[in-house]
């Protein structure tokens, strides 16, 4: 079901969507070279806790999904790493100089959830990778420019494929942005290209969370064995950013900033 949220609750969203805001502004200054990212994860679930708030995704039952049935995601933040595309395990794994790495955060704050993921660049690389990252951003505000009161899902799916087509890119099909409030993951699927239907049209009050994915090949991707990390099946590098945002009558609002 489809819901639409008051004022209030809107605001207690954007709390949650500060806390997310705050936590990858964290990493981005903790992200270097042999930095684990158990470690990363560990600074990120205390700073979401110290700010009063939940993890979103520890102990999170998404497994069944993937078809490995459930499964509790272990972390507080998923990291996902050059082909690793999303829904990657923190761990001893250190950080490698010309990286991406992707970090995707969720937090609550009196039950209600902000979502939201950016992909960093550790060091020097070259300039089609720093091309998919800032084409992969773009794709996002773009599509969060295209949702406004009266427009329909499939405008924001058709804003985000235009950028994700104009610089040849892949673009991941399964997995896609969603509607959000109380659950993480609510009605209705936010398709990052179009699939011929227009979908539902935007009212104020409905709250998304909007996360193009592309990569450098052909947006092919599978499970790995953990039941969870999900990479790119030729080995591609890839690109994940995402914010929560409300639909109002003035425009669409971005939740997940400081």
């Amino acid at each position: 079901m489809i819901t639409r949220k008051s004022a209030r609750e809107i605001e207690l969203m954007r709390r949650a969507g500060r806390v997310v805001a705050e936590v990858l502004a964290l990493m981005e200054s903790e992200l270097k070279p042999g930095v684990s990212t158990a470690h990363l994860d560990a600074l990120a679930e205390r700073h979401i806790r110290a700010a009063g708030a939940t993890p979103s995704f520890k102990g999170y039952l998404g497994g069944r999904r993937y078809g490995k049935g459930p499964k509790a995601f272990p972390a507080s933040t998923c990291i996902s790493i050059d082909s690793e595309v999303v829904h990657g395990i923190p761990g001893e794994r250190t950080i490698r100089a010309g990286s991406l790495v992707s970090v995707d955060v969720g937090a609550i704050v009196d039950g209600w959830h902000g979502d939201g993921a950016r992909t960093f660049i550790v060091g020097d690389v070259a300039a089609e990778v720093r091309g998919l990252v800032d084409s992969t951003r773009l794709a996002m505000m773009a599509g969060i420019a295209a949702a406004k009161a009266g427009a329909r899902i499939s405008d924001i799916s058709a804003a985000i494929e235009d950028v994700g087509m104009a610089g040849g890119y892949g673009i991941v099909r399964p997995f896609v942005g969603h509607g959000i409030g109380t659950d993480m993951h609510e009605d209705p699927q936010v398709p990052n290209y179009r699939t011929g239907s227009r979908g539902v049209e935007l009212q104020p009050g409905m709250c998304l969370a909007i996360e193009p994915m592309f990569t450098l090949g052909d947006g092919d991707v599978y499970v790995e064995a953990d039941g969870w990390t999900v990479a790119t099946a030729d080995d591609a590098l890839a690109a994940h950013f995402e914010h929560t945002i409300a639909i109002t009558a003035s425009g669409p609002q971005i939740l997940t900033k400081v």
